[in-house]
Parts: structure tokens; C-alpha cells; sequence
């Protein structure tokens, strides 16, 4: 699968929140048209970001919800197991530590890390919250999938790269700056393995977000269904 947008795979799991919507309303069969309208896409665009993974509906009879949830949470790793430790366990970090859904897509909090003192050897949602120093052993031995970093911002790029270099191949970043993975890729080059520099990094930001929807807010005409791939 190659040449797949960025774009698509954040609309796949759109998708996967209005199925699980629809079973839950006991909804058995979908179409593209009702994803689009539920989605704020075109019809078009469904069936185009679907078709990157194979032929999942009938024509004239549309899609079964149950097993297009299946193939999507497929798709997106969700049907295995992905251990994942939190970095910077202040209020942040704790509440996503927290967070009660994660675990519903099969992903599992093993460790939480920090450098305050008066932070390190608290518990929290049954865990200890270690020492950063003890990243790189604890990494090797649980198989950590993604870190989540909830430090400020001008100790973000270190922390990403503390996990980077344990062999973390994932991060989703929630401090507000971006993560540069072009960087992660040129540390430790000489100790760890070429299979580590692929480094995912996801940026999440709250400030942005709110940014976009001022702008949005004041210029409600642009804020037009998404069209970026038409007939």
C-alpha cells in the first residue's frame, strides 16, 4: 500500500467512529452517500479512500456495518495489542493516562515516565511513574510500541528523542511545538539499529486547533465539505 494520503487514513478512522455509532444503534447496513453525509465528505471520496484496501460493499446494496468495522479496525493495527508509555506525567500526562477508551482499541498503558522527584514513585491508574533514566531498559523489555509526550514544550524534542533512541517507533506528541522527525532519525545512529529511524511522530495541538476554528468562525464560508479528491 503506497501513495496513500495522509488525509485518508484520518478520514478511515471517521468512518470507524460512525460505525461503531451505527452498531450501536443496532444499524446493520450503510452506504457511501450515509458515511459521506456523516462524515462531512462526498460520496465519492468515501468510496475512494476505501478502495486503497480492497472492495468492502455491494453495489446496490451498499455496506454491513459489523463487517466493514472489522475491515477498518483491521486496516488501522486495531485488532492487536499496542503497549504505550506516557512521558511527563503532570496534570496532562495524567489524564491521559486515564483516559478510559484507549483500552478499547487495544491500547495498553505499560509505563509512565518523568523526571520530577516529587513525581517519580507515584502511582497512577496502577502504575509507578519511573525515572526517565530507566526508559531505554524498560523499552527493551515490554516491547514499547508508542510514547505519548505530555512535557512542556522546550523539553519535547529531547523527550522524543529519549524514545526515539530506546526504540520507540511511534509518538504522538501533546506538547505545543512540533516535533522535528528528520532529527530523531540522525541521533544515535552508531548504537541502534537502522530500523528504529522511521519514527511516526503525530502532532497534537490543542492551541492550533482552537487557532483554525477562530479563523473558521469568522470566515464560515470556506469552511466547505471536505472536496480535496472530486470526480
Amino acid at each position: 500500500m503506497t501513495g496513500i494520503p495522509t488525509a485518508t487514513i484520518s478520514r478511515l478512522v471517521t468512518y470507524l467512529r460512525i460505525l461503531e455509532g451505527l452498531e450501536a444503534h443496532e444499524i446493520s447496513r450503510t452506504s457511501s452517500n450515509d458515511l459521506a453525509e456523516r462524515a462531512g465528505v462526498t460520496a465519492f471520496q468515501v468510496r475512494k479512500d476505501l478502495a486503497y484496501f480492497g472492495r468492502f460493499g455491494t453495489r446496490g446494496m451498499g455496506y454491513t456495518v459489523p463487517i466493514l468495522k472489522r475491515e477498518l479496525m483491521r486496516v488501522l493495527g486495531l485488532n492487536q495489542t499496542w503497549n504505550v508509555v506516557v512521558v511527563g506525567m503532570g496534570r496532562l500526562g495524567q489524564a491521559i493516562a486515564n483516559y478510559p477508551g484507549a483500552s478499547d482499541y487495544q491500547f495498553q498503558y505499560v509505563g509512565l515516565f518523568d523526571v520530577n522527584p516529587d513525581v517519580v514513585g507515584r502511582t497512577v491508574r496502577g502504575l509507578p511513574v519511573r525515572h526517565m533514566d530507566e526508559l531505554p531498559e524498560f523499552v527493551r523489555g515490554h516491547k514499547v510500541d508508542m510514547g505519548f509526550l505530555a512535557v512542556p514544550p522546550d523539553h519535547a524534542q529531547d523527550a522524543a528523542q529519549a524514545l526515539a533512541g530506546a526504540g520507540v517507533r511511534g509518538i504522538l506528541n501533546f506538547a505545543p511545538t512540533v516535533i522535528q522527525p528528520r532529527m530523531l532519525e540522525r541521533a544515535g545512529q552508531q548504537e541502534i539499529s537502522d530500523e528504529w529511524r522511521a519514527v511516526i511522530v503525530e502532532n497534537v495541538d490543542f492551541l492550533a486547533g482552537m487557532k483554525r476554528l477562530a479563523f473558521y468562525i469568522l470566515n464560515p464560508h470556506l469552511n466547505a465539505v471536505d472536496t480535496e479528491e472530486t470526480e
